[in-house]
């Protein structure tokens, strides 16, 4: 009778078999140029032109009765899912319209329905409803579906991995494009409950459009978020977070932050220590120049204009202006042939605007002596320049005459 009963059975839970295989779930994409051999533990590869590049790691594609892993490394991905394609940072008019968008509703009304129904959605809708997303109201959707997804694929399927890390760029994507920020940063907590996973690359991304912004006080909060959820900083997080302390002031975060990653042992590219130097001679601090030059000198014992001239100012900061020019001298040897043209403009630039950026931080009383003692220092350092038969010609006449 057993027998019997299991011989009727078979055929049926076979056939169920073989339908689920044709519908894998959707959220782990996998497509046609499958390749095997990279290994589960995928990084993601960062350039310093800070553009992103998806996660390859080990995939899961997903029947209702049997998991099959595979392994894929080369997934052709269709160029208008390209993060680096669609990425757009502006949300000046998104926050206009307070209720969701007429597409993003449909598509979560229809995943909705499917999830109801004890069935995945397709794949496609998934991303539709990534891509249609304009409005803090329709990235509210985005995230209520996600979490029912999750919710979804833990109960029924059986699955504890969060979605694949291109889908996670994808939404902090869709986040910063609705201005939608603070649910961005939500994706960058290893504990949430809508199935995401932290990456550097989606940091990078709310990093950037701090940067846009001018923001520093959203960048410090995204530093924090990342030191909670151990997501530590590459050389183009750095170079990110010191270009945002340069263009707004801020010294003293850039110095804070600096020590911090050195500390830790983070790798700077030259472009961070150039921003670091000019902050520091910005400021007036001849020691931090010399301490930062040192440290620089680690990297790379090629001097950039920006590095170079940083040095010139703490010379002249120290009141030693023949110093100063022997250094123009040696930058002006050994740069390329297509850089020295830009000499002549730093060094107008030294020259008129540089002593008023570092006399506004002197007391009121300091200033005017100040912007003096530094305007004959300069004034010595042009002569023993021509001195040495230098090609530059600058104008001492347009120097600050008071602050």
């Amino acid at each position: 009778m057993y027998a019997a009963s299991m011989s009727r059975r078979l055929p049926r839970a076979l056939s169920q078999i073989s339908k689920d295989l044709l519908n894998p779930s959707p959220l782990c994409p996998a497509s046609e140029g499958m390749a095997s051999g990279l290994p589960a533990s995928g990084k993601w590869v960062l350039s310093r032109s800070f553009s992103f590049q998806p996660c390859h790691g080990e995939g899961i594609v997903l029947a209702r009765s049997q998991l099959w892993p595979i392994n894929f490394q080369k997934i052709e991905y269709n160029s208008i899912y390209s993060p680096i394609l669609t990425a757009n940072y502006s949300s000046e008019a998104n926050t206009e319209s307070t209720a969701s968008s007429e597409s993003a509703q449909k598509l979560y009304e229809k995943m909705l329905k499917s999830v109801e129904a004890r069935t995945m959605p397709p794949n496609a809708l998934s991303w539709s409803m990534i891509g249609s997303c304009s409005n803090q109201e329709d990235i509210k959707l985005l995230f209520q579906i996600l979490q029912k997804l999750r919710i979804f694929r833990l109960s029924n399927l059986r699955i504890h991995e969060n979605f694949n890390c291109h889908l996670c760029m994808r939404v902090v994507e869709a986040c910063v494009r609705a201005g939608a920020i603070d649910y961005g940063l939500i994706a960058l907590r290893k504990h949430n409950v809508y199935g995401l996973s932290p990456t550097i690359g989606s940091a990078h991304c709310l990093l950037m459009y701090a940067k846009e912004h001018n923001d520093v006080k959203l960048m410090k909060k995204i530093v924090n978020i990342m030191e909670q959820n151990s997501l530590p900083p590459q050389p183009g997080t750095v170079d990110i977070i010191f270009s945002i302390c340069y263009n707004t002031n801020a010294s003293e975060t850039l110095f804070m932050y600096a020590q911090r990653f050195v500390k830790a042992g983070t790798k700077l590219h030259r472009s961070a220590y150039d921003i670091w130097m000019e902050l520091a001679a910005r400021t007036g601090d001849s020691d931090a120049i010399w301490k930062i030059n040192s440290l620089r000198g680690r990297v790379s014992k090629q001097y950039t204009i920006a590095s170079g001239f940083a040095c010139v100012k703490g010379f002249l900061l120290e009141h030693k202006p023949e110093r100063a020019a022997a250094a123009i001298q040696y930058l002006y040897q050994h740069l390329p042939k297509k850089t020295k043209p830009q000499v002549q403009g730093e060094l107008q630039k030294l020259i008129i605007e540089w002593p008023l950026e570092v006399a506004k931080r002197k007391s009121k009383e300091e200033r005017q002596a100040f912007v003096e003692s530094l305007k004959n220092d300069v004034t010595l350092m042009v002569t023993s320049i021509l001195n040495k038969g230098l090609d530059l010609l600058v104008d001492l006449e347009k120097s600050p005459q008071k602050v």
